[in-house]
């Protein structure tokens, strides 16, 4: 954690953004700031700017700015990745350098490694688990157990361990500008600890070789897998951003099909559970994904936490969960959500407020074609609240809760239990919403910054 003169320096800090062009498109803070005190800021040490929402509330999110020169390393392999990020519970300060695509299905000698490298040795087979669980003779009352089960979850461990990077406190991870920088097929565990930044880093193909069937989620079954691009669990002052998340290469479409149900192989592209707080995520895209961003894991998780911040990001080809939000204070601003139907991926809803969740989602603009209906931007079970106003829907002002709650028996509530104060970059203005799928297209996820 900062030292107490440290926490000073945060509150006095004033940023200046460089390119007017883009300040005024309300799209450009942070991409590259000037210190009042110290001159340039380099990208990998550049901490989140003040009211940069909740991340900058108390000791701000200032990553591992304070790394010293053998705390700093440039890494293009996974063993690299895995030495640079050492053991999750130290806390020195350090600064990691993505150059180019690092393939986390690869083992320490750098030779691929495939779904069927992790199944080898545990009795795994996808045929015999499909055999052993077959609803037509196993039933559809209980979970599977049994003897490809235990198979199936070693296999899936095996493949944890080889993928899963596990993010130490005092930590920022950012992708060297220019090199295609990113992690494929991997997942940023960023588990009980604070103060962490992740910026300019193209996720893609975090795949789960090993879905368990689960015979009694839903009416029909449904397969579940492991594995976020980027999942915070228990996790504080985290800041997110100019990141690109996808399925890509492989999209859902692609699935096959057994026991009439999608053999699905992704899961979140980034999730904020297990009371996790004072996140910002910002100036990300989301693409070709379904279940997007879960905020909270349970309906029953504790009050107080779970407070976030997305602002800037764009949201295309999503499925749901942009973001499904339960109990915590969410503020939602000035996203480009863009619904129309892309490569499969079709909309089922962009925002769910669930478990008493009191989120303000205001000026955030939807492209949403025709045959879409405005009422299924939204989804709630009836306890959850969004509040906020500004939102156009092709340009036009729309409300949005009001459109739901016309066509729903669980409305949305429409007043929340909190105001928010920590809104840098915020643009309020009709005609600022309207240039948000100009000014956002070129401003967001990897690549950008410099």
């Amino acid at each position: 954690m900062a030292s107490a003169s440290h926490r000073r320096s945060l509150r006095t800090r004033r940023t200046l953004v460089v390119s007017a062009a883009v300040a005024a498109a309300g799209v450009g803070a942070g991409v590259l700031v000037m210190n009042a005190n110290a001159g340039t800021v380099d990208l990998y040490h550049q901490t989140l700017a003040a009211k940069d929402g909740w991340a900058s509330s108390g000791t701000g999110t200032t990553g591992g700015t304070k790394a010293d020169s053998a705390h700093t390393f440039t890494v293009s392999t996974r063993a690299q990745l895995v030495k640079a990020l050492g053991s999750a519970s130290d806390t020195t300060p350090r600064i990691i350098k993505v150059k180019g695509t690092i393939d986390a299905n690869t083992d320490d000698a750098g030779k691929k490694l495939t779904c069927a490298n992790y199944a080898s040795g545990t009795g795994y087979s996808l045929a015999s688990y499909l055999k052993a669980f077959d609803p037509a003779t196993y039933g559809r009352s209980k979970l599977p157990s049994g003897t490809q089960e235990t198979a199936r979850a070693a296999a899936q461990k095996k493949q944890a361990t080889n993928i899963v990077f596990k993010v130490p406190a005092n930590t920022t991870i950012v992708g060297e500008p220019g090199t295609k920088a990113g992690i494929s097929g991997g997942m940023l565990q960023i588990q009980n600890v604070d103060n962490v930044i992740v910026r300019n880093l193209t996720f893609a193909a975090t795949e789960d070789c090993f879905p368990q069937w689960d015979p009694t989620d839903g009416d029909d079954g449904n397969w579940n897998s492991n594995y976020d691009s980027v999942t915070l669990r228990g996790a504080t002052h985290v800041w997110a951003d100019h990141n690109t998340f996808t399925d890509a290469p492989h999209l859902d479409s692609a699935n096959p099909k057994y026991y009439g149900r999608e053999y699905q192989i992704h899961d979140g592209s980034l999730d904020i559970t297990k009371s996790s707080d004072l996140v910002t995520v910002s100036r990300n895209q989301f693409t070709q994904h379904d279940k997007t961003m879960l905020i909270g894991s349970s309906d029953s998780e504790p009050s107080g936490k779970l407070r976030v911040s997305i602002h800037h990001n764009v949201w295309k080809g999503i499925v749901q969960r942009a973001p499904l939000a339960r109990v915590g204070q969410v503020h939602i601003y000035n996203n480009l959500y863009d619904v129309t139907p892309l490569n499969g991926y079709a909309v089922q809803y962009s925002i769910n407020s669930r478990a008493k969740a009191q989120v303000v989602a205001a000026n955030n603009y939807w492209t949403v074609p025709s045959g879409v209906k405005v009422s299924k931007l939204l989804s709630g079970d009836g306890t959850g609240a969004i509040a906020g106003s500004g939102n156009l829907v092709n340009g036009t002002t729309t409300d949005l809760v009001a459109a739901y709650n016309a066509a729903s028996s669980k409305d949305l509530k429409t007043t929340v239990n909190w105001t928010p104060t920590l809104t840098a970059g915020l643009e309020t203005s009709a005609a600022a919403v309207k240039n948000l799928p100009t000014a956002l297209a070129t401003t967001t996820g990897a690549g950008v910054l410099k």
